[in-house]
């Protein structure tokens, strides 16, 4: 396995530099020291108790719903034999309930519990403002909150900066061209959303993953401590593994290329029922048509013609986006 690459982030002044040092190389990229001087990341240093007083100081009263875990499971929250298919319970609680909870775990007997991507603005009001991020403005984050853990390999639909306040956090990577390796889980079944890689995670040899071990050591590893933070560009998929018994991490999701409202899962989603069943050869056949106008291998499909002879297929900000879309939607409608 090898290791991500990483950076100082005392190198990164403002929103330009983040997106041309870190985002447009499209790589996981750590960057060291991004949020060391959080109060939040203070109060961790200190003790998981300060921690505990000061998110508790932002309590807004709302509810999230948490995992939570036999001591059996070891923190590992993963597809399992119960009712629901799955190695854990899940629970609605309160935020002071379940930073009760969590300090508890350690005692013998007691579950683990994990919380994930609870939105700070309305279950932490004023989290943000005392936390803030000037790299990555406007967009709200997301707090994860739990003992010792590690939660299966998956991929998120958008770009994610993660930060660790509490605890080590170790980030198993592959690039998306591994998910045939993957031995992905099912789409309309999953544990908190996103479809997970089966395989990652398995013991060497495992028989029902013989595609995977020749990919298993191609890994990278990011180990972040706390104050750092991962870029992790989307699609990427990702084991995540909390080291300590009291750990928080804060992570931020947007599209850094989007041109508008419409997300490329979406257009995956309608490809499969339009496309996936068809015949070999013309799924061949549609492949070489969004080679040509949609991945463009060899450049753009209308660079013989004068720019303005592109009509839509010119650039999409200048007004293109919403003719396309428009066409699409009459489309779907059967117009």
């Amino acid at each position: 396995m090898g290791a991500a690459s990483e950076i100082d982030a005392g190198s990164i002044a403002d929103p330009g530099d983040f997106f041309s040092a870190v985002v447009e190389r499209c790589a996981p990229i750590v960057l060291r020291g991004l949020c060391r001087a959080w109060p939040a990341s203070a109060a961790a240093l200190r003790s998981p108790e300060d921690l505990c007083s000061y998110l508790m100081r932002f309590e807004g009263g709302g509810t999230a719903q948490a995992f939570v875990g036999d001591p059996a499971i070891g923190g590992r929250y993963d597809y399992g034999d119960g009712a629901d298919g799955f190695n854990f319970a899940r629970e609605t609680m309160t935020l002071s309930a379940a930073l009760m909870r969590i300090a508890a775990a350690g005692q013998p007997g007691a579950p683990s519990i994990y919380l994930g991507s609870l939105p700070a603005d309305s279950l932490l009001p004023g989290f943000a403002a005392e936390n803030p991020l000037p790299i990555l403005p406007g967009v709200e984050p997301r707090v994860w909150l739990g003992n010792a853990s590690r939660v299966a390999c998956h991929y998120d639909m958008f770009d994610n900066l993660a930060c660790a306040v509490a605890g080590r956090r170790r980030f198993t990577l592959y690039p998306p061209g591994s998910i045939g390796n993957l031995y992905v889980g099912p789409i309309d079944h999953t544990m908190a959303g996103q479809p997970v890689a089966l395989a990652v995670g398995a013991g060497v040899g495992d028989p029902r993953f013989p595609r995977f071990e020749a990919i298993r050591a191609q890994a990278l590893v990011a180990e972040l401590e706390p104050g750092d933070a991962l870029y992790l560009p989307k699609l990427w998929w990702h084991q995540v593994e909390a080291e300590g018994s009291f750990n928080m991490l804060v992570n931020y999701w947007w599209d850094a290329f989007s041109a508008g409202p419409d997300a490329p899962y979406t257009t995956m989603m309608l490809a499969m029922i339009a496309i996936a069943e068809r015949p070999d050869v013309e799924r061949a056949a549609w492949r070489a048509f969004f080679d040509h106008y949609v991945f463009r291998p060899d450049g753009h499909p209308l660079a013989h013609l004068p720019d303005d002879k592109h009509g839509v297929l010119g650039p999409l900000r200048s007004g293109n986006y919403g003719r396309i879309r428009a066409m699409v939607m009459r489309l779907l409608r059967g117009g």
